[in-house]
């Protein structure tokens, strides 16, 4: 895969729709193609572009965390870029209070790692990067993944940045293929260069259309326009730290004409995407995503596949929580019930430890045949330890379980966000990001 990706790259080349950066690669090596915004890379500079990319990637919080990401470290998960807001009654355009919503219950999910930015139908669409921003921030204390709408929005995100120490927030872009790089793609890479902040580079084929049928051949296009990505992002700031992400390519259902997203297939691709990334020495992304529009049962068997099979193959940045309908929607009912299913999934991953101390051979012997464990010291001391025990999960008899799972869900998110007052930001910090924000916003 990797011989073909190089293949494409140094005959075929990638459209790369900004003057400036096609300059500034041609005079770094690459050659031109046929038309006058396409070129093509060499060998040896993809191999030299590669190389200056760090293998670590470090993601800040502000509530103290740090997580290093790297082929082997273990997954972090993160919650949906969404454009509207299922509430279990309706679906509506997603608002700057649904946002807020979203970050605040986010706070309070201990396998939430990072919070993803939102399309808000209240705020103009050139503003949403940098209001975005700042609504998580005041909102939330994790990792940001900001969304990018304009390179004056990206001019806003970098001085915002300053505000904080550390990689509090981090960006992401998706190539427009096949082997097609977008102007506003590439001014997003220029304007937030020189800054140190970590970067997803998203190869998004849709199999049967973007890309080759056959799940190998959208791969190909797909690691083409990574690389090419990669490339550009190291020319015009070498080591800047980035995240592979191959997992975002998806196939198309010929039947009823949609992008399936919550598929087979996509596992295959996230696999990938962790594959490729270990072999490139580089952090690996991937969504885990459903076609269901509701919080169901075929959304439960996506999701907990996705998230087992992520999980399984190494993908170290799994992003998805709470979404519906293939991105589009989010649901704070999901979040909860995809939390839920991430502690599922890694209480089963972490096994059992077999030793003395497990073994209980003494106690095994105290308590006999035909005894009872349940008073004992041991299972008073060590159950929270060695069992699952659920928040939402219905364990109860027939006749006490009065509500679905969503319904439970629901009752959760609102019994946390009714007892969460905190102030998740000081004063100081808050004046100086809606200060940005108006200055932009106003310009």
């Amino acid at each position: 895969m990797h011989e073909a990706t190089l293949d494409i790259l140094e005959n075929v080349g990638v459209r790369l729709e900004h003057d400036a950066i096609v300059e500034m690669a041609l005079r770094s090596g690459a050659l031109r193609g046929c038309g006058g915004s396409e070129v093509r890379f060499p060998r040896g500079m993809v191999r030299d572009c590669l190389e200056q990319v760090p293998q670590t990637v470090q993601l800040s919080a502000r509530d103290g965390s740090c997580f290093s990401l790297s082929p082997e470290s273990e997954p972090v998960f993160w919650t949906n870029p969404a454009m509207y807001m299922w509430t279990g009654d309706e679906r509506r355009g997603a608002s700057v209070s649904d946002l807020a919503a979203v970050a605040r219950l986010c706070d309070n999910l201990h396998n939430v790692h990072g919070v993803m930015g939102m399309a808000l139908q209240d705020v103009p669409p050139g503003d949403c990067d940098f209001t975005g921003l700042r609504i998580i921030a005041e909102n939330c204390r994790k990792h940001i993944r900001v969304l990018c709408f304009t390179g004056r929005g990206m001019d806003a995100l970098v001085e915002m940045k300053q505000v904080f120490p550390g990689n509090w927030f981090s960006i992401g872009f998706t190539a427009h293929g096949p082997l097609r790089w977008t102007h506003l793609a590439l001014e997003i890479f220029r304007r937030s260069s020189g800054q140190g902040i970590p970067v997803t580079i998203n190869g998004e084929p849709m199999a049967g259309v973007t890309g080759p049928v056959s799940p190998a051949g959208s791969m190909v296009v797909g690691n083409a326009e990574i690389l090419a990505g990669i490339i550009v992002t190291q020319l015009l700031e070498p080591g800047r730290p980035v995240i592979y992400n191959l997992g975002l390519a998806h196939t198309f259902d010929m039947r009823q004409a949609t992008a399936v997203t919550g598929g087979p297939e996509n596992a295959l691709f996230a696999r990938a995407s962790a594959e490729l990334g270990r072999f490139y020495g580089l952090p690996s992304g991937s969504w885990v995503s459903t076609d269901a529009v509701y919080e169901d049962e075929q959304a439960a068997m996506e999701k907990m596949f996705g998230f087992s099979s992520h999980y399984r193959h190494g993908v170290n940045l799994i992003w998805g929580m709470g979404q519906l309908e293939s991105e589009l929607t989010m649901s704070l009912a999901q979040l909860v019930i995809d939390d839920e299913m991430i502690d599922y999934m890694r209480h089963h991953e972490r096994g059992f430890r077999v030793d003395a101390e497990t073994l209980q051979r003494d106690l095994i012997r105290e308590v006999g045949i035909a005894g009872s464990y349940l008073d004992t010291d041991h299972t008073l001391l060590h159950w929270r330890e060695y069992l699952y025990s659920p928040r939402i999960l219905n364990r109860k008899a027939r006749e006490n379980c009065t509500i679905a799972l969503p319904g439970a869900a629901r009752a959760l998110v609102e019994d946390v966000l009714a007892g969460d007052s905190e102030e998740k930001i000081g004063a100081a910090e808050a004046e100086e990001l809606r200060r940005i924000e108006n200055r932009y916003r106003h310009a």
